[in-house]
């Protein structure tokens, strides 16, 4: 058993597709502990050890337990519409986005969009944006122009991992950088 691509296949379940192991998350992105489990283990060794284990060591903190124990939740990156009840806060005056080299194009033409998911990820530093970016093929790095855009009227929200949110970054906030 690898916890690497356990811990992907839930990320694919709770953040995309809860469906495919017949759970439904509610409103706020909550799946049922129990049914999570019992769901994963019909098609591999899974358990709660295995569950607290792969929450307890993820390095991007992807997942959150509620206060017992029983329902669990992936911080952000859904594409499926629910409520992680993010809390709007104000940014630092700059935050990174890391992409490949291969969205340079789009980016620089149209901004940050979220595409699939339902928020834009911002870095709060320039090592973070490159370690996302390097995942996409050759790393490009755009300085965001957060405080400039909160002050424009935009909203930020910080998800549990520390990982900025808003709904786009239109290009005028966006300073492309050399790595």
């Amino acid at each position: 058993m690898s916890l690497e691509r356990t811990s992907r296949y839930m990320s694919l379940i709770l953040r995309h597709k809860p469906e495919v192991i017949g759970i439904q998350l509610d409103e706020h992105g909550w799946a049922n502990v129990e049914e999570l489990i019992a769901g994963i283990a019909k098609t591999q060794e899974f358990n709660r050890d295995i569950l607290e284990l792969i929450v307890r060591t993820d390095e991007k903190q992807r997942y959150s337990f509620n206060e017992d124990g029983t329902l669990i939740r992936a911080n952000q990156g859904h594409s499926i519409p629910v409520d992680v009840e993010l809390k709007e806060m104000q940014p630092p005056e700059t935050l990174w986005h890391g992409t490949g080299e291969k969205y340079v194009a789009s980016i620089d033409q149209q901004g940050l969009n979220p595409r699939t998911r339902l928020y834009v990820h911002l870095s709060k530093d320039r090592e973070t944006a490159k370690k996302v970016g390097q995942r996409h093929g050759k790393p490009v790095l755009y300085l965001v122009k957060a405080e400039e855009m909160y002050n424009d009227g935009y909203r930020f929200y910080r998800s549990e991992n520390g990982v900025w949110l808003t709904k786009e970054v239109p290009v005028k906030y966006l300073e492309r950088k050399s790595k």
